[in-house]
């Protein structure tokens, strides 16, 4: 498991990189600044009330994010006093959202929260009921960019094979397992 997220870790760094160039070279004036870094799939010994008692877990989060809530001495100093954010991906046509962890969360899910809408429909059927080339031209209708290795990564991917995002976050905000601060929309996406 460490190894497999140190490889995540060192992949981010170098997509993080490379996406700095090129902005350097499209914007000179801009700054790519790092909201927050975390792994899709994480293994964390952390140390959570179980039975009225602390105790020191594994917890796996695997579908799942980080989502300590406010005071939580694990969380970096910047996020100590707010909580942990807590990034929740939509789809390559649809708005992503920006939590924070609660206290009543770390409760009642060991501080997690899920970290995306999940799908609706598996890859081989989005794969037969969507074409790559379709999916390109609707968002681009939408005003979103779209670059992939494959049609077919493509087609498998689109918006509709998904859960709906806003329902998801709304159940995980009313649920209070993490609180909604931001809706983001995409404007470009690239599928490796």
């Amino acid at each position: 498991m460490s190894a497999g997220i140190n490889c995540a870790l060192a992949n981010r760094q170098i997509i993080t990189h490379l996406v700095r160039e090129i902005f350097a070279d499209v914007y000179p004036e801009s700054r790519v600044t790092m909201l927050y870094d975390i792994s899709h799939n994480t293994c964390k010994v952390e140390t959570h009330i179980v039975q009225g008692k602390r105790k020191r877990l594994f917890v796996h989060r695997k579908g799942a994010t980080r989502a300590f809530g406010p005071g939580q001495i694990d969380l970096p100093l910047e996020y100590r006093h707010v909580g942990q954010p807590v990034l929740i991906g939509g789809t390559m046509g649809t708005s992503s959202y920006v939590l924070v962890g609660t206290e009543e969360g770390m409760t009642q899910a060991f501080g997690s929260a899920c970290h995306g809408a999940g799908r609706a429909m598996s890859r081989t059927q989005a794969k037969k009921t969507w074409h790559g080339r379709d999916v390109i031209r609707d968002l681009e209708a939408h005003g979103v960019l779209i670059r992939g290795h494959s049609y077919s990564g493509i087609a498998e991917e689109a918006p509709e094979s998904y859960k709906d995002v806003a329902e998801v976050v709304d159940a995980a905000h009313n649920a209070n397992l993490a609180r909604k601060v931001a809706r983001v929309k995409p404007i470009a996406c690239v599928k490796g």
